[in-house]
C-alpha cells in the first residue's frame, strides 16, 4: 500500500484527489493538508511515502517546502502538482530532488501513475514535458545538487563511507542519495552509471 499525503491550499482540488486516490486498491491517502507549514507536521506524524505538493500556495511555497521536506524527511517522494505543467518549473524541482510534476488537470491514469513510479524511486513527467526534457537535457540535470555530488565521488572511486565523511553526512544518507540518483537516470548500479557519466559531455552535467 503506497501512503499518500496531499498539500493543496484549495480544498475542493484536494478532497476531490483524495477520493480519487482512495478509490483505488494499492493507494491510501494518510493526510491532507493546505499549507506548506503544516505539510511538514503531516509528515512527521504520518510517514507518507509520497506527497503530492501545490507548487503555488501562499505562505511557504510549494519550492520551499519541497527544499526542507527533503532535507527532514529524505526518504518521503515528492511529486509537484500544479494548474499547468511548465518544463522551466519541472527542471527547477527535478534539481530539488523532486520526483516528478503533473499537472492538476492530468487524467487519472496520469496521476495514479506518476504515484506509483514514484513511489519506487522512478522519476515521472507527463508525456509532453518528458518528451522536451528528453530532447532538450541531459539525464544528469534530473539530479539535485546532493545527489549530483554522490554521483560525482562514486565516479572518482569512493566509497560510501568515504562520499559520507566528505559531504559529512551518515552514510544511511549518501545511500537514499545514491539509490534516488539511480530512479532518476534509470539505472541500477555503479557500473550502469560510469558507462552512462561515459557518454559524450555527460561528465560535464554532473
Amino acid at each position: 500500500m503506497i501512503k499518500v499525503a496531499l498539500v493543496d491550499d484549495h480544498q475542493l482540488v484536494s478532497r476531490g484527489i483524495e477520493a480519487l486516490l482512495n478509490s483505488v486498491n494499492d493507494i491510501q491517502v494518510v493526510g491532507v493538508c493546505d499549507s506548506g507549514e503544516q505539510a511538514l507536521q503531516v509528515i512527521a506524524q504520518k510517514r507518507p511515502d509520497v506527497v503530492l505538493m501545490d507548487i503555488y500556495m501562499p505562505g511557504m511555497g510549494g519550492l520551499e517546502a519541497c527544499r526542507l521536506v527533503l532535507q527532514l524527511f529524505p526518504r518521503v517522494k515528492l511529486l509537484g502538482l500544479s494548474v499547468s505543467a511548465d518544463q522551466a518549473l519541472t527542471r527547477q524541482l527535478l534539481e530539488l530532488g523532486v520526483m516528478g510534476f503533473i499537472s492538476k488537470a492530468s487524467p487519472t491514469e496520469e496521476m495514479l501513475a506518476a504515484i506509483r513510479a514514484a513511489a519506487v524511486g522512478k522519476v515521472y513527467l507527463s508525456p509532453p514535458l518528458s518528451a522536451a526534457n528528453q530532447e532538450s537535457a541531459s539525464p544528469f540535470s534530473r539530479l539535485s545538487k546532493r545527489e549530483s555530488d554522490v554521483a560525482r565521488l562514486v565516479l572518482q572511486g569512493m566509497s560510501i563511507r568515504q562520499i559520507a565523511d566528505k559531504l559529512q553526512l551518515n552514510s544511511k544518507t549518501v545511500n537514499t542519495y545514491r539509490y534516488r540518483m539511480y530512479g532518476k537516470l534509470q539505472i541500477k548500479n555503479d557500473v550502469e552509471l560510469a558507462r552512462l557519466a561515459s557518454g559524450k559531455d555527460q561528465l560535464q552535467m554532473i
